[in-house]
């Protein structure tokens, strides 16, 4: 048997026995050409050599074994040798079909061969897959290599369009060019977002003693027959939205203005009439109560997770499936690439057992209850994500298995499964409406809305995050109680306070929020959100502010290139249909070839907005590669609507972005700082940024070489640096065919403690006398210099560096104080003494050890005592929250290496040959390689 993971052959060998040999193929074996040196030589004169992709012979894939692979591929020949049958059990879907078939393919085995498909690894779930085996799924196969090819000749054909007009080693791709689209495109909204102010009345009001309770708040809705205005009520202009009732909406905000349909009250109207509301009578002019219920949610799948574990537990997309993959080869929980939110008969009863259990029959479901979903390819609608098994083990009976994330995900998914078979959630909502009269004549209508919780329900077991808890977007659990009202009782306002509200522009994208919308849209699959969001992370187009996704100007450029010039390939529609084109080959209906010609070289038939209808992806690239303009993609107006500012622009550079505007026919430049969000970019800080002469500020000139020194901003912090005089030309007037090279100009860092309007032309001087010859050893002839790098002061001798604890130390230590240095051992970090840290966190809920911000060598980073992690673009010392500090932990531990261990003796009874009666096959084998599965 083979599968893709040396954890799950590990798992899986005891359950079957000695009649079984269980490798694991650690993944893919092979794969397309990674790049020029992967080609075999008899295909490097192919004009398609650079695609891997053979697009004249019915697109033919040229697959080669890794590098990497080539001794695993050996030692399972070598394994299939002495067995008399091959079980290919990779994962249960698409790419696991593939890699299946990629086994098949270079093994060649000579002896019978079947599929094995499991979902859950237990040994009653391996011991039926294992007598329940079918043929290898051609059509799953032919889908994956589709998807395959598809995303080679994308990214193959458009990046090289990047690296021409935009910046070398970029990269595009079908889901995360769409992906990168989305987030731009929020980022622009919130750049042209205006903001509207309006006012309203907030009211306290009693019901008197004898209510419980007897006060509450209450909200003023309407005046006279106007509705009083709300957030709702304004578009992204900041202007009131086009009235869609029959009376004609006026936008006048002054008090008196009834009749309008929509009152949008000003400050001062606010405060006149809350004024004359005073001592003025209340009385309930309404009262409506309502039976109140909430079903409960679903089991998980894929999408579902990934939201819910980045909304409650703060875990990236990322993080969440590594935890998930680890729980289900550890045999843990079901697969956890799956789109159906279904359960087996086996898991209700399971669930609705342990729910009675747990909670008491009430509160068990009165029949089992089934989720179902429209799921676009039946082959790949596996069961939801749930506890493996057919009972569940509680949280609590794994606890000494599991630690940190994994105990905290499979938490999650065992409350969402049990509470998925509970009964409903059951209260009663109310809405009451108060009425009273001002001093100035007009009817003030309050509203006030309650929910009480009489049965919680499943509730009792989870309750779904919200995204963002603001009024009218509570929890389900929340309650809000208002005291037993009737129609005409008396109330009394004992506190008006005119409340004033702006719009906000809509928030950016988190990791949850990104996933939601892609589902949403159709586009892409919930199995490769994660794999998404860190490639659009790790290319530069998008960074993480605190959890949110902030895109940086390189992506405006790449939006804009391909919005202007390729707009079907990041087309919302077109790339969710390509989805339903790619499931219709999976399950049988369509051909690989006719589809893949259509969309390369524009065959066949196709919708009108499609590729294929534009003459095909090759045509499409050649025929505007010569038309993009590279100056205009890469110029972004900034504030096309002021007058003062509309010619702004961020130009994105070969080295960098940067602010341009022409002023009196001459160009005026500036640098934007790294960290500084788009959004951010206002016209006064534009300006400000403008002020700062590119040139620099002038100190002075070095009295020994004559030249003049300068301090600018640059993009990776302020600097000092002198201004060589341009070289003299030859005195005999010749020209040379190759001028000499320039002579560089000494340059230094600011120090910590000094800034652009402050330092002085000592100061500089100082700075450009760096690196300081400290002195020579007297012991090994070696030169000690003094030293300003990146990350701090430090001292070198030979290859030997030792940092200093100070800055001023490089102007003051002297050489017996820096032999005393090197006389130490060698310690890591900045020096000998434990520095304080520059701010303490909370717990790390992975760990439960005590998390603080250190200064290191290589700038602040976040520890838990075992693992250090850098804070990333966007984090910042004061603002860095615990769930982010965590979540840096967590990626900073996935990183690193696995922890060596001393090869295991081999003892006699290991080597002997198990006895059977059908299979040739020695004892039980399983690998230990250590690379993670796909």
């Amino acid at each position: 048997m083979i599968v893709e993971s040396p954890t799950k052959a590990k798992k899986i060998a005891p359950y079957l026995g000695n009649d079984y040999v269980v490798e694991s193929s650690v993944g893919h074996i092979r794969d397309l050409p990674r790049g020029a040196a992967d080609v075999p030589a008899k295909y490097k004169g192919e004009p398609w050599a650079r695609l891997g992709v053979d697009v004249d012979n019915q697109f033919s894939p040229l697959y080669i074994v890794t590098p990497e692979k080539k001794s695993t591929v050996s030692e399972l020949r070598e394994a299939l040798k002495s067995v008399d049958e091959l079980l290919l059990a990779t994962d249960p879907d698409r790419e696991g079909e593939a890699i299946a078939w990629h086994l098949l393919e270079t093994l060649k085995p000579k002896i019978p061969v079947r599929r094995m498909v499991f979902h859950e690894i237990t040994e009653s779930a391996i011991r039926a897959a294992a007598e329940n085996t079918r043929e290898l799924d051609q059509d799953l196969v032919d889908a994956q290599e589709t998807r395959r090819i598809l995303d080679r000749l994308y990214g193959y054909e458009v990046s090289p369009v990047l690296w021409k007009k935009v910046m070398p080693k970029l990269s595009a791709g079908r889901v995360q060019s769409v992906a990168t689209r989305l987030i731009v495109e929020r980022e622009w909204a919130r750049i042209r977002f205006t903001s509207a102010e309006y006012w309203d009345i907030g009211a306290q009001l009693d019901a008197g003693a004898e209510a419980t309770p007897r006060q509450f708040g209450a909200r003023l809705t309407q005046i006279d027959d106007d509705r009083v205005a709300t957030g709702r009520d304004f578009d992204s202009d900041g202007k009131p939205k086009a009235p869609t009732g029959a009376r004609a909406q006026r936008t006048d905000a002054r008090l008196g203005d009834a009749g309008s349909g929509l009152r949008i009250l000003a400050e001062a109207d606010a405060r006149r009439l809350a004024e004359s509301l005073q001592d003025q009578a209340m009385t309930v002019s309404s009262v409506e109560s309502k039976p109140y219920t909430r079903k409960p949610y679903p089991p998980f799948m894929t999408s579902t997770l990934q939201q819910e574990a980045g909304r409650k537990l703060r875990f990236s997309s990322e993080r969440t499936m590594r935890s998930a993959q680890r729980l289900y080869e550890n045999g843990h929980i079901t697969y956890m690439r799956t789109d159906s939110t279904t359960l087996s008969d086996t898991a209700i009863q399971a669930a609705r057992a342990q729910a009675r259990e747990l909670y008491g029959d009430r509160y068990v479901a009165d029949s089992p209850r089934q989720y179902t979903r429209k799921v676009k390819n039946a082959q790949e609608a596996h069961e939801a994500i749930r506890p493996a098994g057919e009972s569940f083990r509680t949280p609590g009976e794994i606890a000494r298995e599991v630690d940190g994330d994994d105990f905290r995900l499979y938490e999650l998914i065992w409350q969402r499964t049990i509470a998925s078979q509970m009964n409903d959630a059951r209260g009663t909502t109310v809405s009451v409406r108060i009425t009273g009269t001002a001093g100035t004549g007009e009817a003030c209508t309050f509203s006030a809305s309650g929910r009480t919780i009489t049965f919680p329900g499943f509730l009792k077991a989870y309750v779904e995050s919200v995204e963002d808890e603001s009024p009218g977007n509570q929890a389900d659990d929340a309650e809000s109680r208002l005291p037993e009202l009737t129609e005409g009782q008396a109330l009394t306002a004992v506190e008006l306070d005119p409340d004033g509200h702006s719009t906000n522009p809509p928030s950016r994208f988190t990791e949850p929020a990104l996933v939601k919308q892609l589902e949403e849209l159709g586009i892409g699959r919930p199995s490769t959100y994660a794999s998404i969001i860190k490639t659009i992370l790790d290319r530069g187009y998008v960074w993480k502010k605190g959890a949110a996704l902030v895109p940086s100007w390189v992506a405006f450029s790449v939006v804009n290139l391909l919005e202007e010039h390729f707009g079907q390939l990041v087309d919302y529609d077109f790339t969710a249909g390509m989805e339903d084109d790619l499931d219709s080959i999976a399950s049988g209906h369509d051909s690989r070839v006719d589809w893949l010609n259509g969309f390369y070289f524009g065959a066949g038939k196709s919708a009108e907005s499609s590729v294929a209808q534009a003459g095909g992806l090759k045509k499409l690239v050649g025929a505007n590669l010569e038309e993009i303009d590279a100056r205009t993609v890469n110029s972004i107006t900034m504030f096309p609507n002021d007058p003062q500012y509309d010619n702004v622009v961020v130009r994105v550079g070969r080295y960098g972005p940067y602010l341009e505007r022409i002023v009196d026919g001459e160009s005026q430049r500036a640098n934007l700082k790294d960290d500084l969000a788009p959004d951010e970019l206002t016209p006064e800080i534009a300006e400000q940024l403008f002020s700062v002469p590119q040139e620099g500020r002038k100190l002075g000139t070095d009295p020994v070489t004559g030249h003049e020194i300068v301090a600018k901003e640059g993009r990776f912090g302020p600097y000092v640096t002198e201004l060589l005089p341009d070289p003299e030309p030859p005195a005999d007037g010749t020209t040379k065919k190759k001028a000499p090279a320039k002579p560089k100009p000494r340059t230094g860092s600011l120090l910590k403690t000094m800034s652009l309007d402050t330092i002085t032309l000592d100061d500089a001087l100082k700075l450009l006398s760096l690196p300081r010859v400290v002195g020579t050893d007297p012991d090994s002839g070696d030169e000690i210099t003094a030293q300003n790098g990146r990350y701090g002061p430090y001292l070198k001798r030979g290859t030997d560096s030792r940092s200093l604890s100070d800055e001023e130390q490089l102007f003051t230590v002297t050489l017996e104080q820096a032999l005393e240095i090197y006389k130490q051992p060698k310690q890591r970090g900045r020096g000998a003494a434990a520095q304080p840290p520059l701010r303490e966190l909370g717990t790390d809920p992975s760990t439960g050890q005590k998390m603080v911000i250190k200064d290191g060598r290589f700038g602040p980073y976040v520890t838990d005592g075992e693992s250090n992690a850098s804070l990333r673009k966007g984090d910042s010392v004061e603002q860095l929250t615990d769930e982010r500090a965590s979540e840096l932990l967590a990626e900073r531990r996935a990183k690193a290496p696995p922890k060596k261990k001393a090869p295991a003796k081999r003892t006699a009874a290991a080597s002997k040959t198990g006895t059977t009666t059908s299979k040739k096959a020695p004892a039980k084998r399983t690998t230990t390689r250590k690379t993670p599965a796909k």
